[in-house]
């Protein structure tokens, strides 16, 4: 009978444990820890917690005893103006040699800084803010570039917002000064933070990195003039701070994320560049790509836009995700021109796709004459297209430039599609008109382009090829044929809903809406507005459809300009 007990003990045992170790791993998860064991936690010896938010909010309400890292209530203000920001950055911004926001003071001042706040090597740092912003995730970037232990620093998933949800008590008491800390600065982690002249280089090679901005449309599309330009750096992927937070501002789970940067198309094996405005928003996709999606190689630029835009080289800045798709006259007669055909270098490809009429009348030089009717009847049939392409000139190894006259336009747009269909290298629409190229001084052509064999090296006739298609999924005949990783948005494009119905969620775009009367895009503030009105979401599939496919290539283009990854063209 003893015996039976004494196993029957140790069962419960074994099983109390197990069950203390499911709860803490569900309390714990790598440097998030919940509120419910920062409650069990709170008076323990070896746990400092801190406060990441600005004066205003720690004043009002805070979780007792946690110490601010914001100004005390006598610095905060200035002639009315509040001026505290949070995260740490009102301590640690250095004011006499950096000429922007939000950047650390050099490593003796930090450790002393850190020390004041009563950091010591051997305690557990746990930070919060208000829940679904990024002052914790500043805070927790610049512990972990000075070197504090990164198994002893923590976030509280949901910050005081989901510990007031639970019920736990917040006080205005403010408590005393700690301790001064111990924590030295010894070895500064340089892997994990980036400068301008590294973060610049990477911007040039997107096969191998991934620069990430955590800033909402309202910045990245140039609503919000915050600098003295509006808008993006090139090539930032916006992956805004708020996507990695859930309703109840905890973050999202390890698969949620990394089925956002699998959309986005950051791999894993991209060094993955994190940034925004001056640096905080930028921390939270940094946290959240390296600690929680555990990619191997990130990097945070903390002086992000700030540094980008104070550059005396004057950065390009952007505010469509790919203006690159569009082409203008300076840039067509030097790359595709005369000039640079003779010197042997010919990577475009003109495709002229208005009427035999209008092309005789008067085209750009070395313009090839594919008629727009050639794409309509070849539209189920891309490889056909094909060959007919190749014994134009056109060449998929090129950028194909395609013009009808007026810019955005049914025509040029149904060519940019079935080019992209094709798989051709790089696809985009001439926006001018041939009057504005005349006038810019340089001549049009009304004889045709020589299309023949080359007899000589730096032959100027186009030479026919055999066109390689690599046919892609950007036009689809049935909806079902395809899945993306988010559920479908079908954009109707015309001027009403086609009559063939579709199963899944329709929004109504018309093509008219996004576009200028001189057939430009309408600027990307404005689109964005347009379309997250009508219903349409950062992350979807994004199926274009109208009775009219020339209408739904406009929209196409206009999704792809704007920079979403998974759009398609439905044809009935």
């Amino acid at each position: 009978m003893r015996e039976t007990l004494k196993y029957c003990f140790l069962f419960a045992l074994a099983g109390l444990l197990a069950f203390a170790h499911t709860a803490l791993a569900q309390d714990v998860k790598g440097n998030l820890v919940s509120v419910d064991w920062l409650q069990d936690n709170l008076k323990k010896k070896d746990v400092l917690v801190l406060d990441a938010s600005n004066t205003k909010n720690y004043l009002a309400k805070h979780i007792p005893g946690a110490i601010s890292v914001s100004f005390t209530a006598q610095e905060s203000t200035s002639q009315g103006v509040n001026l505290s920001y949070g995260g740490g950055v009102d301590y640690f911004t250095d004011m006499e040699t950096c000429p922007y926001a939000f950047q650390e003071m050099p490593a003796q001042q930090m450790e002393k800084l850190f020390q004041s706040w009563g950091i010591s090597p051997d305690l557990k740092i746990v930070m919060y803010d208000e829940g679904g912003i990024f002052h914790a995730a500043r805070l927790f970037f610049s512990l972990y570039y000075h070197g504090f232990p990164v198994k002893n620093l923590y976030i509280l998933d949901g910050g005081l917002s989901k510990w007031q949800e639970e019920g736990f008590p917040v006080t205005k008491d403010i408590p005393p000064a700690p301790r001064k800390g111990t924590f030295h600065v010894k070895k500064l982690n340089h892997d994990v933070k980036a400068d301008l002249p590294e973060f610049l280089t990477a911007t040039g090679d997107r096969l191998n990195n991934a620069i990430v901005e955590g800033l909402t449309p309202v910045w990245h599309f140039g609503e919000a003039l915050s600098y003295d330009k509006a808008g993006h750096i090139p090539f930032a992927i916006m992956l805004g701070y708020p996507d990695f937070f859930n309703a109840d501002k905890t973050y999202k789970s390890r698969e949620e994320i990394q089925k956002m940067l699998d959309y986005l198309g950051i791999l894993h094996n991209q060094q993955v560049y994190t940034h925004c405005g001056g640096g905080p928003g930028g921390s939270v996709p940094f946290f959240a790509i390296k600690f929680i999606a555990q990619y191997p190689k990130v990097k945070h630029f903390p002086e992000s836009q700030l540094a980008w835009l104070y550059d005396e080289r004057d950065l390009p800045y952007w505010t469509y995700d790919a203006p690159y798709l569009m082409r203008n006259t300076n840039w067509l007669q030097w790359w595709g021109g005369q000039r640079t055909r003779s010197l042997g270098s010919i990577h475009v490809s003109i495709v002229d796709v208005r009427s035999s009429e209008a092309y005789n009348q008067g085209h750009v030089p070395f313009a090839l004459n594919v008629p727009v009717e050639n794409f309509k009847n070849h539209l189920k049939d891309p490889l056909s297209l094909a060959r007919l392409l190749g014994a134009a000139g056109v060449n998929a190894l090129h950028e194909a430039v395609v013009i009808s006259g007026d810019g955005i336009t049914k025509e040029s747009a149904l060519a940019f599609l079935l080019l992209e269909q094709l798989g051709q290298k790089k696809v985009s629409i001439f926006m001018d008109t041939m009057e504005y190229w005349s006038k810019r001084g340089y001549a049009l052509k009304k004889d045709r382009t020589v299309v023949a064999p080359k007899k000589v090296r730096h032959d100027l006739a186009v030479p026919p090829v055999d066109y390689q298609a690599a046919p892609g999924k950007a036009v689809i005949a049935d909806p079902n044929s395809t899945k993306g990783l988010y559920p479908k948005i079908f954009i109707a494009s015309g001027k009403t809903i086609p009559s063939q119905a579709v199963e899944g969620k329709v929004v109504h775009v018309p093509y008219t809406e996004l576009l200028n009367e001189d057939g430009s895009p309408k600027p990307a503030k404005d689109i964005w507005n347009i379309i997250y009105k009508a219903g349409v979401t950062r992350y979807a599939e994004l199926i274009c459809f109208s009775d009219d496919p020339g209408e739904a290539a406009i929209n196409y283009f206009i999704m792809k300009l704007m920079g979403f990854p998974d759009i398609k063209v439905l044809v009935f």
